[in-house]
Formats: structure tokens, C-alpha cells, sequence
């Protein structure tokens, strides 16, 4: 079943950059989960209250730059913060960004500047970016619903 996104989505992803844009189009239609868009473009303003809340760790977000999205996974009508739903909407991610030329990173593989080079699932690339933060000695900063574009 082919899922689209909803006005609300569509919404949110006013100001985002075009290619970001087909991207999430895309993926949503070879998703195996139902996602949405939260949030796309902000204000310097929302990111300072995010970052005070620690929901967000840095003032260079891509969000004011229109180069970033959070999508949010539904079960049904229901939203899941499941984090395994999430490498799924990634891999459907890693697949529309490969088809449509632009490069992400995602917010559960900070390793990867572009998702597109990983050989393996995202689950494995959110795997390897978890080693690699522990074998530093640092806590892995996991933000599965988060979708950049690198440069």
C-alpha cells in the first residue's frame, strides 16, 4: 500500500528546500510506514527553545535553513516513537534520496554524511554510529525522526 502525505504534512514542509521536498514525496510512497512531517523550516526563536528544553543540542540547526525535516511514524492513526520504525522510514529515505540525487544524513547515523553510501540497511548504519560513539567513550546522540540534506 502506497501511503501519501496529508495536508498537515504538506503544510510543514512549506520553506524546505525543493529537493528535501521531492525527497520526503518520494520516500513516503515507498515506505513500508505510514509517516508524517512534524516540522521543516523554524525560527531561530523555536530553535533556542529547543535547545533549552534539550530537545535540540545546537544553534546550527538545518531546520533554519530550510534543509531539514522530522517526520513522525503512525501505526494506524496512532504515532509511534518506536525507534526500529524509524530505520525503516530511513531506508525508504536512503531509496528516494538515491533515485531523486541529493544527499542526506540522518539523524541516527551522524557518521554518514550522505546516506546514499551506506551498503546495508539503516538500521546497520544506526548500529555502526552507536559503536563508534561508545568506542569514543561518548554517548550516541540518536534522532531517528530527523532528515537532513549534507553539503
Amino acid at each position: 500500500m502506497a501511503f501519501k502525505l496529508s495536508s498537515r504534512s504538506l503544510k510543514n514542509l512549506e520553506g524546505v528546500d525543493s529537493q528535501l521536498i521531492e525527497v520526503v514525496q518520494y520516500a513516503i510512497e515507498l515506505s513500508k510506514i505510514d509517516f508524517g512531517v512534524t516540522e521543516g523550516l523554524r525560527t531561530t526563536q523555536r530553535q533556542r527553545e529547543l535547545v533549552a528544553s534539550g530537545a535540540s543540542q545546537t544553534m546550527k540547526s538545518k531546520h533554519i535553513e530550510g534543509k531539514a525535516v522530522d517526520l513522525v511514524a503512525y501505526i494506524g492513526k496512532r504515532v509511534s516513537w518506536e525507534l526500529n520504525l524509524y530505520d525503516d522510514i530511513a531506508d525508504a529515505m536512503k531509496l528516494a534520496a538515491t533515485e531523486v540525487g541529493v544527499p542526506i544524513r540522518w539523524g541516527a547515523a551522524w557518521q554518514l554524511d550522505d546516506i546514499r553510501n551506506w551498503d546495508g540497511t539503516m538500521q546497520d548504519a544506526m548500529d555502526d554510529y552507536i559503536n563508534v560513539r561508545r568506542s569514543q567513550g561518548k554517548r550516541p546522540f540518536i534522532d531517528g525522526p530527523h532528515f537532513e540534506i549534507s553539503v
